[in-house]
């Protein structure tokens, strides 16, 4: 199986920055998708950006604030998050999907980290 761990969270004040990663453990050969979601509190869950062999996509309310970037030797993604807002606040979980070692594929997301964006 594999497990991702998320981490950077945290509280912030409007117009900070935070750096959130995603470490992913497992046998892993090769990724397709790599993102980042989040869930604001009572609201649903949204795509925040993702990350394919042919490029990024990012949800427009984020898009030249939020960028999604990864590390294949360690298997990480990142997520630089700048000029945040409190609309930002939420849990932020990371998610993969590809193949295994074995030749099965699989999809996996983190527990999540949690963003506070407030004065």
């Amino acid at each position: 199986q594999v497990q991702l761990v998320e981490s950077g969270g945290g509280l912030v004040q409007p117009g900070g920055s935070l750096r959130l990663s995603c470490a992913a453990s497992g046998s892993i050969s090769s990724i397709n998708v790599m993102g980042w979601y989040r869930q604001p509190p009572g609201k649903e869950r949204e795509l925040v950006a993702t990350m394919t062999s042919g490029g990024t996509n990012y949800l427009d309310s984020v898009r030249g604030r939020f960028t999604i970037s990864r590390d294949d030797v360690k298997i990480t993604v990142y997520l630089q998050m700048n000029s945040l807002k409190p609309e930002d606040t939420a849990v932020y979980s990371c998610y993969l999907n590809g193949r295994l070692r074995t030749g099965s594929s699989f999809a996996s997301w983190g527990q999540g980290t949690q963003v506070t964006v407030s004065s």
